[in-house]
């Protein structure tokens, strides 16, 4: 039987052969973060002679990519990306994510809008019918942290300070607990609208456009 290690290997190979065919010269990747991510960046520097550079979603996985000799680009620097590939803490059929366990999610979105597909990777353990088991992350100037969390609480959700982390950004993340996310649009345009709301964990408004699964027989691949 796979590890989630192997899996989450087989997830990143899974990758690179979906982007091989968009390298070019000019192209520029979007990359996400985590463990996921890490392993798709690892693999990424085999094809570093085959396209311009990349655009990552956190400090982390830029210092990867440069240790690794791939070119970062600053986001304002590039128009648009052929793919962005990023994990999912949880993810539905629908492909909406629930990501931020990093705590990237703001740079992950930043990123993930200019590009014109979003690949996400993950083992077959991230797929749910309900987004919500994994604590949402939300991300908040620190002013704002106490506001926040009494209307989280309206929402039904348990807000808990992520002690002891600051974003890239320099804010604070409330991973919320308690949520069954039946409206995963509703939820992330409803908290985006909480003044102090950086953003929030929910990628409903720019979703995946393709999940690439790794399972114990394989690959599995989703489209809407």
């Amino acid at each position: 039987m796979l590890s989630q290690q192997d899996l989450k290997q087989q997830a990143a190979e899974a990758a690179l052969a979906y982007i091989e065919p968009l390298l070019t010269r000019e192209a520029v990747i979007g990359v996400g973060t985590g463990s996921t991510a890490d392993l798709f960046i690892d693999g990424l520097a085999r094809y570093k002679t085959r396209f311009r550079g990349a655009v990552a979603s956190s400090e982390r996985s830029a210092q990867r990519l440069t240790a690794l000799g791939i070119l970062v680009l600053d986001l304002n620097e590039v128009a648009t990306m052929p793919v962005y590939v990023d994990g999912a803490d949880e993810i539905n059929e629908q492909l909406h994510m629930l990501k931020g366990g990093g705590g990237a999610l703001t740079r992950e979105k930043i990123v993930a809008s200019v590009a014109q597909t979003f690949v996400c990777i993950a083992d077959e353990s991230k797929l749910v019918q309900t987004l919500g088991r994994f604590p949402l992350p939300i991300e908040v100037l620190p002013l704002a942290r106490e506001a926040v969390a009494r209307v989280v609480q309206g929402l039904g959700g348990v807000p808990v300070l992520r002690k002891g982390f600051t974003t890239d950004n320099g804010n604070q993340i409330l991973d919320v607990q308690g949520l069954s996310i039946v409206d995963p649009l509703g939820l992330e345009q409803r908290l985006n609208q909480v003044p102090g709301v950086v953003t929030n964990g929910l990628f409903a408004v720019r979703s995946a456009d393709v999940a690439l699964l790794a399972t114990q027989q394989g690959i599995r691949q989703l489209k809407v």
